[in-house]
């Protein structure tokens, strides 16, 4: 499941670079900018991403979705560069342009050639505190985002059972609402709405500024302190907390919609780095997720796939990286002849065995020879680079916190994955959800996606 990985690649290349003692350079402006430099002088590139920390994770109910929003707005202009002139102006000087939003942040960025960062900076620092929003482009706006919701999210059967499953698991933790928000939700957003939550989150003050490529670190700060260091930081109070309320018994769900396959989603409630006790756990997880679905080698494709053929996909995943406690999910879609409850019971039959039999040395190496394995990939890129500073600083864990990740895995015994499988992966904790896929009868509607070019 590409979500343990992503986390993987989110961690290891700074790992490998610090062994190569390419550093990374802060500083923190006096209005609370924090600024994150790497220099990687492979290719005269340099990637620039602004970080905000608020995703849906911050929404309150009436208003989900709205960083994801706010970040299409964000392309719509200040006085200084209308409508159109932040794209126009980064593909004039040859450099690409994106924005994503998760659950615990929005982040922009920019790749450029090395000499055009000071584009990046003028334009991004301008749109930190000025952005002009109409309501008439966030009515045109919305269309975009109705239409996107449902290109992503209602006419795709599998992300719509994850939606459904992330609300009958989660049932106070904001993680139960959908990134792009609730389809009521979006059709109600005011400017007032986008206004309030401009002006209290995008601040220096709440803003991490990372570049990373072939450039120098002090002229890096030289330049964002002519850019962001005059912007005025907000006053911004700390969410207030929304912790999970216990679970108490297996919930199971069925979600009908057009489909051709059937689909089982599973997950179970687990800590992440920032609330792990003792911290190993969440190490642990990682380790009991690459065992499950660490490659083609892992237990998963080669028992269920290839070995039993119970089903046609199968994986896990976990991301210990989150803000706030998180899945250890389990999904797939059964073989022809199969059933959804006989992938379930096989994918059950799995976590027993986690429980009850320690893995083997070989296995347990082959897992952490994995995770360096796919750093000295992810290494290559600059953006991916940047993309883990941002995440681990924006969460709250740090960035430095990537140095630990090779030590701490390694550090993981086979004794410590059946710990944590028989502490967490429990029935009283574990939410299910069917996929009854129904006739497809409506012709397929044409897609047409007009507005911002975003990530998300």
């Amino acid at each position: 499941m590409k979500h343990r990985l992503a986390a993987l690649a989110l961690l290891c290349p700074v790992v490998l670079a610090h062994a190569e003692d390419s550093k990374v350079y802060e500083h923190v402006f006096a209005n609370g900018l924090k600024l994150l430099v790497k220099e990687d002088h492979r290719s005269p590139v340099v990637v620039s991403q602004v970080w905000y920390k608020v995703g849906s994770s911050y929404e309150p109910g009436g208003i989900t979705g709205i960083s994801h929003m706010l970040e299409h707005m964000m392309f719509k202009g200040t006085e200084k560069y209308p409508a159109g002139e932040f794209s126009r102006i980064i593909a004039e000087n040859g450099g690409s342009e994106n924005a994503f939003t998760g659950q615990d942040y929005t982040a922009y960025f920019q790749t450029l050639e090395k000499s055009r960062l000071e584009i990046s900076f003028k334009l991004e620092s301008d749109r930190m505190r000025n952005l002009n929003l109409k309501a008439e482009e966030l009515k045109k706006e919305l269309e975009v985002v109705t239409e996107e919701r449902r290109m992503r999210t209602d006419d795709q059967p599998r992300a719509k059972v994850h939606e459904q499953f992330m609300a009958a698991a989660f049932t106070n933790s904001p993680y139960q609402n959908p990134v792009i928000g609730w389809p009521s939700d979006i059709a109600n957003y005011q400017i007032e709405d986008l206004q309030a939550w401009y002006q209290k989150w995008y601040a220096p003050n709440n803003a991490t500024l990372v570049v990373v490529g072939d450039v120098d670190a002090k002229q890096v700060e030289k330049l964002a302190e002519q850019y962001f260091a005059p912007l005025q930081p907000s006053t911004i109070k700390p969410v207030k907390p929304q912790a999970e309320s216990e679970q108490r018994g297996v919930r199971r769900i069925t979600v009908k919609a057009p489909a051709k396959l059937p689909y089982l989603m599973m997950g179970y409630k687990v800590p992440v780095l920032n609330s792990a006790k003792p911290e190993w756990e969440a190490y642990a997880l990682e380790v009991l997720a690459g065992v499950l679905d660490g490659g083609d080698s892992a237990r998963l494709p080669a028992r269920l796939i290839r070995g039993k053929q119970i089903a046609v996909s199968a994986g896990a995943g976990y991301d210990l990286t989150s803000r706030l406690p998180e899945l250890f999910l389990l999904e797939g879609t059964p073989a022809e002849g199969k059933t959804v409850f006989d992938l379930e019971y096989a994918l059950l039959d799995e976590v027993y065995q986690l429980k009850n039999e320690l893995i083997d040395k070989d296995e347990l190496q082959r897992i952490k020879a994995q995770v360096l394995a796919s750093s000295v990939y992810q290494k290559d890129s600059n953006f991916y680079q940047a993309m883990q500073l941002g995440t681990l600083e924006t969460v709250g864990l740090g960035w430095q916190r990537a140095d630990e990740y090779v030590a701490k895995l390694n550090q993981v015994t086979a004794e410590q994955v059946r710990e944590v499988a028989r502490k967490y992966l429990i029935e009283d904790t574990l939410t299910v959800a069917y996929l009854d896929p129904q006739p497809i009868t409506e012709a397929a509607k044409p897609k047409k996606l007009t507005g911002v070019h975003h990530a998300f």
